[in-house]
C-alpha cells in the first residue's frame, strides 16, 4: 500500500506522549474523546511515545483505517511536549518533523503579510 498523502485535508500531531501499545481502536477513541476530532475525516493523526525514535500515523481511507508504525534507526524526532494539545500541521511542518527538525524553524523565511505603503 503506497498512498500519496499530499492531498489530505488535515495533518494533526498529538503532542506529548501517547501509549504506543494502543492500536487502531484505542487511537481512534483517543482522537474522539480527548480531542473532539473525527477520526473518519480526511485527516492524518500522528502519535509518539516516550522515546522519540518512533511514531504512529492513523488514517481513514474511506473503507477502513490504516496505521503506519515507524521506528527510526538513527536519531530522534523533535516532538512537541505540551500534553493534551493537538496541532494542525502544514505539509512543510510535517516534512520538518519527519526529518528530525523542529516545527519552528527560526531561520526559515516566513510568508509576509500585506504591507501598507
Amino acid at each position: 500500500m503506497k498512498q500519496d498523502f499530499t492531498s489530505v485535508q488535515n495533518i494533526y500531531i498529538i503532542c506529548g506522549k501517547t501509549d504506543m501499545r494502543k492500536s487502531i481502536d484505542g487511537l481512534a477513541t483517543l482522537i474522539q474523546d480527548a480531542f473532539k476530532l473525527d477520526p473518519y475525516s480526511d485527516s492524518i493523526f500522528l502519535f509518539s511515545g516516550t522515546s522519540k525514535d518512533r511514531y504512529k500515523c492513523l488514517y481513514f481511507d474511506g473503507d477502513g483505517f490504516a496505521i503506519l508504525y515507524k521506528r527510526l534507526d538513527n536519531g530522534k524526532l523533535q516532538w512537541p511536549k505540551d500534553e493534551k494539545e493537538v496541532r494542525n500541521l502544514s505539509q512543510k511542518e510535517l516534512r520538518w518533523l519527519l526529518e528530525g527538525l523542529s516545527l519552528q524553524q527560526p531561520k526559515a523565511i516566513t510568508k509576509s503579510t500585506k504591507g501598507v505603503f
